[in-house]
């Protein structure tokens, strides 16, 4: 069973919502973050990026980095910028992008859940991104941005969010830069805070969908303290039914060919591909199983041939397995994901345009586009107990932070 509990969350006033909001941290660089709060000291890059109050790369990871960010949290809720409610409310979080609005629970996510699997991984994380987030949780004392997670559907859920968003939104706007609707309103009726809890209760699990290393700092710093009913012993989730979200493209971009001409490259992929060459005009991967290769100016198409993956297994069946062990792995030398310099990854919501840039800049050599995997697939793999290659889903919208944010005393 999932346990988790309303909280007071500490919130902008609704007319300053839309200068508070931020994208998330982990989403852009300190110089994007820098540049987005130009102007606009009620930025929540004063508290989720406070490098930007330093001078142009000051390291984000010095102590006095992280301090300035607890200051800037006292700061804003010295100002009245952020405001504490008086009750423990649960909230609703609804984004709308392309027409397609989600509709996800805010609530206060079991530590002790998260550390016996009831909150299902489907990523390793690295330590240092850990480390740096639990830096951030402990300086703060809150958890400033949420996590995304996923839960089976629920109709009573749905029940429930439905009576509520058909009323007025406390927050609603459209973000700067995306286009992308964001809308907000507090569950504070008692009958319906108890019926939220118990319709997570009869839930097996819960789901990670976003945010592996704010989740797994937020259940660290938990773990630090002593174990009972305070509020450390929770971290800030947003929930959304698993029917509602859309995993989209996560692609690789590598900076040489391990040693390889292009030309030697191409021959060594067509040992396990089908390789078409489809020109300049940008081609994107058809169906599970086929790729999109950038390199030297052209295109690629590269199907993997039968018997290079196995369809009843449900790591082997992923495109990201795939790539990893025949292309990343055999050809271009690259063993671990997780820590090896010479290889990024590109959120599909950048377009594949993206890749070709990183490319032609000279900065990388070689780009690889994958096909979506579903979140069938996601929820097999944590429910098996697998876990997936990194940087295997990414999800769009993401979660606008400073909405609201968990204080963990």
């Amino acid at each position: 069973m999932a346990i988790i509990k309303p909280f007071k969350g500490i919130r902008p006033p609704k007319e300053l919502v839309e200068q508070v909001a931020s994208r998330p941290y982990d989403v852009l660089n300190s110089e994007e973050a820098r540049e987005e709060a130009k102007g606009n000291e009620k930025s929540l890059y004063h508290i989720i990026k406070p490098e930007i109050d330093f001078p142009a790369g000051t390291d984000e990871h010095d102590p006095k980095v992280y301090e300035k960010a607890a200051e800037n949290f006292q700061m804003f809720q010295d100002k009245g910028w952020l405001v504490q409610d008086e009750k423990e409310n649960y909230y609703v979080y609804a984004q709308t992008m392309n027409g397609k609005t989600q509709y996800g629970l805010v609530v206060g996510a079991y530590v002790p859940d998260y550390m016996n699997g009831v909150i299902k991984k489907h990523e390793l994380t690295r330590r240092d991104k850990e480390e740096d987030r639990m830096k951030h949780v402990r300086v703060n004392n809150a958890n400033i941005e949420p996590v995304f997670f996923a839960y089976p559907d629920n109709a009573e859920l749905d029940a429930i969010v439905k009576k509520y968003t058909s009323q007025r939104p406390e927050y609603d706007f459209i973000a700067p830069g995306d286009g992308f609707g964001h809308s907000f309103w507090v569950i504070d009726k008692e009958e319906d805070i108890k019926a939220i809890t118990k319709a997570f209760e009869a839930m097996p699990a819960l789901y990670i969908a976003d945010g592996h290393h704010r989740s797994a700092a937020a259940a660290l710093v938990g773990a630090e303290k002593a174990q009972g009913n305070e509020e450390y012993n929770y971290f800030m989730a947003v929930c959304f039914p698993a029917n509602q979200l859309t995993i989209i493209d996560y692609n690789r971009v590598v900076k040489d060919l391990n040693g390889l001409s292009p030309e030697q490259f191409l021959t060594a992929v067509s040992k396990n591909f089908v390789v078409e060459e489809k020109g300049t005009e940008v081609y994107r991967p058809q169906a599970l199983h086929n790729f999109s290769l950038y390199l030297d100016g052209k295109w690629y198409s590269l199907t993997a041939k039968p018997g290079t993956y196995d369809d009843n297994d449900p790591i082997g069946v992923l495109d990201v397995t795939i790539s990893s062990n025949l292309i990343l792995d055999e050809i271009l030398g690259i063993k671990d994901l997780r820590s090896d310099k010479r290889i990024d990854f590109v959120g599909g919501i950048r377009g594949l345009e993206e890749l070709k840039k990183r490319v032609d800049s000279g900065e990388m050599k070689v780009a690889l586009a994958l096909y979506p995997v579903s979140m069938k697939q996601l929820m097999d793999i944590a429910d098996t107990g697998n876990i997936m290659p990194p940087k295997t889903t990414w999800f769009e919208p993401k979660l606008r932070s400073g909405l609201v944010i968990h204080k963990l005393s």
